[in-house]
């Protein structure tokens, strides 16, 4: 078995992304939402992911956008981000191993504990977020 290393390089990046949105695709709960969301655009959404890991854990400022606005309206719940946060660290654990693998963890959870509450907020309100 091979050792794992940390995540270091935009290549590390495409892995993790590519890896886990491929399993997001299989799974049962989350798979639906996500192929209908972004059947057809598929490689514009992987592309935008690829950008927006590499700002945030390379420090390499090539994401340019907010990451909250499309999600708004989406009919998602808890059990949806339970699905992707086990799939998202599965695969990260599968991966990677070090100091960015565990901060993209904590990333991961502490995005969906923001999406959750904010999706919360705009169910029940005619206001829009801000692009």
């Amino acid at each position: 078995m091979k050792s794992l290393a940390d995540i270091a390089t935009l290549e590390d990046i495409k892995l993790l992304v590519d890896t886990f949105y491929g399993e997001v695709r299989k799974e049962e709960l989350i798979g639906p939402i996500f192929n209908s969301k972004l059947a057809g655009k598929w490689e514009i959404h992987l592309e935008k992911m690829y950008t927006f890991w590499q700002t945030v854990l390379l420090n390499k400022h090539t994401y340019f956008g907010s990451p909250f606005p499309p999600h708004a309206k989406m009919p998602i719940e808890r059990q949806h981000f339970d699905a992707w946060l086990s799939l998202w660290h599965k695969v990260i654990n599968q991966h990677f191993k070090g100091e960015i693998a565990e901060e993209v963890k904590w990333r991961g959870d502490k995005m969906a504990e923001l999406f959750m509450a904010k999706i919360d907020y705009y169910k029940n309100s005619s206001a829009t977020p801000l692009s």
